[in-house]
C-alpha cells in the first residue's frame, strides 16, 4: 500500500471507528507510530479536519465527506466478484441489489479493462446453497428484516442430539444479531431467551419462524463469532485416519476441524465440539478408516453404532438367505 492509500485509509477507519490512537492505527497499517504521525501531519495540511484528544487519540470532524472515490483495477475486480458471491448466496431482494451493484462498477470501469473484467467474472464461480432451497430463502428474507430492524423473532428449533431429537421442539424466542455461511449452511447468531446467551441457529433447522413487535438493542461489542462451539461443556476429539485416506480428510473437511497433525501412524485431526452429534455422522462416513482416540465416551458410541450396524446387515442377510426369500426371487 502506497502512502497516498494508506493516507485515504486512515480517513475511512478514523471515520468508521471514531477515535484511534497512533498506536492502533500503527497496528492495522503495519507501520510505525512515528509513519502514523507524518500521514495524519499530511492530512491536516491537505483539509482533513483531524481532531486530536489527549487519552482517545485522533478523529475526524463529524461531517466530513471523502471526495468521489476512485478504484484501483485489482479492487474493482474483486468488488465485481464479491457481488457475484452475494448474488447468488443470498435471497432474491439482496440478490437484485448485487447484481445492480455489478452493473454500477463494471459500468466506471475503463473500456480497456472491461474485457479483462468480464474474462475473470467468467473464470472464477462461486458455487453456493444459499439461494437454492427455498424455504431457507424465505427464512433468510424474514431473519434480514429482524437484524435490520432489530425485531425479535419465534420459531421452533430441531436440534441434531439424539437427546433431544426425540422431543418435539419447543418455541423459542431470539434476538437475531447477524447471519453467516459456514460451510454449506447458513447461521443465525442470536441471543436466546431461553439460554439466556447468543446462541448459533441453522435456518434450515428452522420451522415457523415469525417476526414478533418486540425490538431490542444489539450489543455494541457483539462480534460474530462460533460462541456455541468453545463454550462452557465443548470438549476436544481427537480421531487417527489412515494415510490411505488423508488427502479426502483434507478434501472433505469436518467444520469443526481445529488442528491436524502428520504421524507414521495417519492423520490425526482435532475437532471441538459440544456435543458427539455434532460429528457423529462424518466420523461414521469414514468407516474402518478412522479411529476415535478420545474421549472415551466417543469410543465407545462410535463401537455401539458399529456394532448395531454390523446387527442390522447381519439380520437382513439372513433374510435374503432364507428359503422364503430365495423362492420370492425365483417366483
Amino acid at each position: 500500500m502506497n502512502r497516498y492509500d494508506r493516507m485515504l485509509a486512515i480517513v475511512i477507519e478514523l471515520q468508521r471507528k471514531g477515535w484511534q490512537r497512533a498506536s492502533d492505527l500503527a497496528t492495522t497499517f503495519k507501520r510505525s507510530p512515528r509513519t502514523i504521525y507524518r500521514d495524519l501531519a499530511a492530512l491536516e495540511r491537505s483539509g482533513v479536519p483531524i481532531i486530536s484528544h489527549d487519552g482517545k487519540g485522533f478523529s475526524v470532524a463529524e461531517g466530513y465527506v471523502l471526495p468521489p472515490l476512485s478504484f484501483s483495477t485489482d479492487e474493482a475486480l474483486m468488488l465485481l466478484l464479491g457481488s457475484d458471491l452475494m448474488a447468488g448466496n443470498f435471497d432474491g431482494a439482496y440478490r437484485a441489489a448485487a447484481q445492480s451493484a455489478g452493473r454500477k462498477i463494471t459500468s466506471i470501469l475503463p473500456e480497456r479493462l472491461r474485457p479483462q473484467a468480464e474474462n475473470l467474472r467468467g473464470s472464477i464461480h462461486f458455487a453456493g446453497e444459499g439461494s437454492a432451497r427455498p424455504a431457507e430463502a424465505a427464512r433468510m428474507q424474514l431473519v434480514r428484516t429482524a437484524i435490520l430492524e432489530r425485531r425479535a423473532v419465534r420459531f421452533r428449533y430441531y436440534a441434531r442430539r439424539t437427546s433431544a431429537a426425540s422431543r418435539p421442539p419447543n418455541a423459542q424466542e431470539a434476538d437475531p444479531y447477524a447471519i453467516a455461511h459456514l460451510g454449506d449452511a447458513w447461521y443465525l447468531a442470536a441471543y436466546c431467551h431461553q439460554r439466556h446467551r447468543v446462541r448459533n441457529f441453522r435456518l434450515d433447522r428452522m420451522d415457523d419462524l415469525v417476526l414478533l413487535d418486540r425490538t431490542f438493542t444489539r450489543p455494541e461489542d457483539f462480534q460474530m463469532e462460533r460462541r456455541d462451539l468453545f463454550g462452557p461443556g465443548s470438549f476436544d476429539v481427537r480421531v487417527r485416519f489412515d494415510p490411505a485416506v488423508a488427502r479426502w480428510v483434507h478434501e472433505s473437511p469436518s467444520f469443526y476441524m481445529i488442528a491436524e497433525e502428520e504421524t507414521p501412524e495417519g492423520l490425526v485431526v482435532t475437532l471441538h465440539v459440544r456435543y458427539e452429534e455434532d460429528v457423529l455422522p462424518w466420523l461414521l462416513s469414514w468407516g474402518q478408516h478412522a479411529q476415535v482416540l478420545s474421549p472415551a465416551s466417543l469410543v465407545r458410541r462410535i463401537a455401539s453404532e458399529a456394532e448395531a450396524m454390523a446387527q442390522r446387515y447381519q439380520r437382513a442377510d439372513e433374510q435374503a438367505a432364507s428359503p422364503a426369500a430365495q423362492a420370492s426371487e425365483r417366483g
